[in-house]
């Protein structure tokens, strides 16, 4: 749905998907026969990928605290730098993606969810 949101076109949703012509067709005809459910389940998908953010976040705050606290060796400075370049990649490159692009990979729910 981000993808159409996105506005791009549907050769390029399908490829990214890898989805046959078929497969894009029905999906495009699905969503606009039912815009309405399909955009409120969206949302409910983004609102939920967010409590989910959220609960980890929260639950590895004072961990991560705990941990950059720690007085680092010479070599793990060298890594640390790294990992600090690829999180602003990785960072940068989800910039660039619709917001709901993962939700669908790797679902993981919180405790009572």
């Amino acid at each position: 749905m981000e993808y159409l949101l996105a506005g791009w076109p549907p050769e390029l949703i399908r490829h990214r998907l890898d989805l046959t012509e078929q497969q894009m067709t029905d999906a495009v005809a699905y969503i606009d026969t039912h815009r309405a459910e399909v955009e409120a389940e969206y949302q409910t998908v983004l609102q939920h990928a967010q409590e989910i953010r959220r609960y980890w976040e929260e639950r590895n705050r004072e961990r991560s605290a705990h941990i950059a606290a720690q007085p680092s060796k010479p070599e793990e400075e060298t890594l640390r730098k790294e990992e600090e370049s690829r999180r602003k990649r990785r960072k940068t490159d989800a910039a660039r993606r619709p917001l709901g692009y993962r939700w669908h990979l790797a679902p993981c729910h919180p405790p009572g969810h």
